[in-house]
């Protein structure tokens, strides 16, 4: 036979490196479930804070004067969290927060609509009578 007549060998194609391949896809698979996780765990923590810490109400004059008048009642002892022992009365603190509102009527004066003005106003009354009932 001549050379010509030969027939071609047939080449086989072996991809050695299909085990570092599989395990490169592995590792990739692993990082993206890493991700997922941590997003999850991330979700998880976002759920937890906002039950925690559940909406405000919105900051305006209302909050404000009901914030300071809510220390004066906590400090004369008119208010009181669960399981707090009943205490004396603080009536430094009760004072100072009652001189903030006072504070807030005089520099905010001509500034606030009719309703808040008796808000302030009718809250300023009652903090003062709770201290004085309070402070004899």
């Amino acid at each position: 036979m001549a050379e010509n007549d030969k027939k071609p060998e047939k080449k086989i194609i072996v991809d050695e490196d299909w085990k570092a391949e599989a395990q490169k896809e592995k590792e990739v698979l692993k990082a993206q479930e890493k991700v997922e996780h941590e997003h999850e765990e991330e979700e998880a923590k976002e759920e937890a804070k906002d039950k925690e810490h559940p909406a405000l109400p919105p900051a305006d004059f209302l909050g404000l004067v009901s914030m300071l008048a809510t220390q004066v009642y906590f400090a004369l002892g008119l208010l009181a969290t669960e399981g707090d022992e009943k205490r004396k009365p603080d009536l430094v603190i009760a004072q100072y927060n009652i001189d903030m509102l006072d504070v807030i009527e005089t520099k905010s004066k001509g500034n606030l609509t009719d309703q808040e003005s008796k808000l302030l106003t009718d809250t300023l009354h009652q903090a003062r009578m709770a201290f004085v009932k309070f402070s004899q």
